[in-house]
């Protein structure tokens, strides 16, 4: 049951992270999947694992997408989620099979470092949802350097509370984990919220175009689904199908599209300026009609220009004659008539001009 404040309920039927180190000995969900035996290693979940593969590999397909927009609205500050959900499917590999086991020392400082980069990447969403207002420019240190320090402030203070909960530091206890409940789940939601909203104010204010109202959507559907599967189905679903997979396979996937769909969205409504890009290939310039050369104009033959207007071959000063040796030739212009102040006025007069 979903309560305020609570693990028990959800860690019941949900396999979560951070469900072995709550309570008195740790909270075991009522179903899950099914272990596997590989190399004389037991592999939980692995279906989900092969999930959090798929989903590794993806974001590094859409990671290079975004980098090969140069000049696009907000690359940087959305690549930064992105690299942020990478480094958490790749995380969640090692905790949800057990590669790393809940008993081992190391397993709680891994947990609370997952439920600091969950915090830290719903703040970069939440960021991410107001650098299309332009309230600072995107791509300059003072977006990048807020967007990162923020994303760090939050990891560093759900890092704190999840280790100080599974450890009982502090006033912290792990069966008294409302802190660690607000950072896990109620600050997502919060984040997921005003991002969906701020982007619906953007498209709807902004743009001309209203397509990207359906990634959004489309989006906010499968984060919807994940969490109602995980929580209210897990159990229904583990049961139905023998143990094979569970509630959290299905959430891993919701959660893939949804993170897919925010690419989507951000990818249509971003347009590169081609002018400034630089992309991997060589632009191939065809030129359709020549400057120059023959049909040049409508009807109009150009020739090329071979012979001197002054008579003869055209001289060349590149291995011909020169231009002294070719004007030595030519017959020399007449004497200028001679008169006072070196021709000037015209001995004769201007002739019936008046002045």
């Amino acid at each position: 049951m979903f309560e305020f404040g609570k693990f028990e309920g959800i860690c019941s039927s949900a396999a979560l992270v951070v469900c072995p180190l709550l309570g008195q000995s740790g909270i075991e969900p009522t179903c899950y999947s099914r272990n596997v035996d590989l190399g004389k290693t037991l592999v939980f979940q692995p279906a989900t694992s092969f999930v959090h593969i798929v989903a590794i590999i993806m974001t590094a397909i859409m990671i290079f997408h975004i980098r090969s927009k140069y000049t696009a609205v907000g690359r940087k500050e959305i690549v930064t989620f992105f690299y942020l959900y990478a480094i958490i499917e790749a995380l969640a590999i090692f905790l949800d099979s057990g590669i790393i086991p809940t008993s081992n020392q190391v397993y709680p400082w891994f947990a609370a470092a997952y439920t600091g980069l969950v915090a830290a990447e719903y703040t970069c969403l939440l960021i991410n949802g107001f650098v299309g207002f332009q309230f600072a420019e995107d791509g300059t240190p003072l977006s990048l350097w807020f967007l990162r320090l923020s994303c760090l402030l939050l990891f560093g203070i759900s890092f704190f509370i999840a280790i100080a909960t599974f450890k009982n530091l502090a006033s912290f206890s792990n069966t008294n984990s409302i802190p660690l409940w607000i950072v896990y789940f109620l600050w997502p939601a919060i984040c997921t919220v005003v991002y969906i909203v701020s982007q619906l104010i953007l498209v709807v204010r902004t743009l001309d175009d209203r397509w990207p109202l359906g990634d959004i959507i489309i989006g906010a559907i499968f984060f919807a689904v994940a969490q109602l599967v995980l929580f209210a189905f897990s159990t229904q679903i583990c049961d139905a199908v023998k143990h094979y997979i569970d509630g959290l396979f299905f959430f891993t996937v919701c959660i893939l599209l949804s993170v897919m769909m925010v690419y989507k969205y951000w990818d249509s409504i971003t347009k590169e300026d081609l002018e400034f890009s630089v992309g991997s290939k060589a632009a191939v310039w065809e030129v359709k009609e020549p400057f120059l050369g023959n049909g040049g104009g409508a009807g109009e033959q150009w020739e090329e220009d071979a012979v001197s207007h002054y008579g003869g071959a055209a001289p060349s000063l590149v291995g011909g004659i020169s231009g002294g040796q070719y004007y030595q030739h030519q017959q020399p212009p007449p004497p200028l008539p001679q008169g006072p102040g070196y021709n000037y006025p015209p001995p004769h007069g201007y002739g019936n001009e008046r002045f």
